[in-house]
């Protein structure tokens, strides 16, 4: 089974508050290595979202801590997370976890309208990127 695209957060998802994204089944990916875009469409000013991946072996016990964290985000933009799983052998399963605050004037309650899309990562495109690295090191 071949992952080519999926989504851990559908696109225009409204978060006014913490939440988990469904588990998502990554079991049958050869390649364990993804591009993890978080795509912000919509905030109200003085906020701030955090989102993390969490990993499971049974899709019902997840990691204590997250296995991968966007850095925290105050605006509209796309961005994007390697996710290695090759060093979290025993994950079969990952899902996105959000916090959001808000601070300031107006509404207490903060509003970011977001999605989290993960796409597989070639293994050539990984060695070809590996390659360029090391030339510019």
């Amino acid at each position: 089974m071949t992952i080519t695209e999926t989504v851990l957060v559908p696109p225009h998802t409204v978060a006014t508050a913490k939440a988990d994204g469904p588990s998502v089944d990554v079991s049958g990916a050869p390649n364990r290595v993804f591009l993890v875009t978080l795509a912000i469409t919509k905030i109200i000013e003085q906020e701030s979202l955090d989102v993390s991946i969490y990993g499971s072996a049974d899709g019902a016990t997840w990691t204590p801590k997250s296995i991968a964290a966007f850095p925290q985000k105050f605006y509209c933009e796309d961005s994007p997370l390697l996710l290695d799983l090759n060093a979290h052998p025993d994950v079969k399963f990952v899902r996105a976890h959000w916090e959001v605050a808000r601070w300031g004037r107006g509404t207490e309650t903060p509003m970011f309208e977001f999605g989290v899309s993960m796409r597989e990562v070639p293994p050539e495109v990984l060695r070809e990127a590996t390659e360029q690295a090391k030339t510019l090191a």
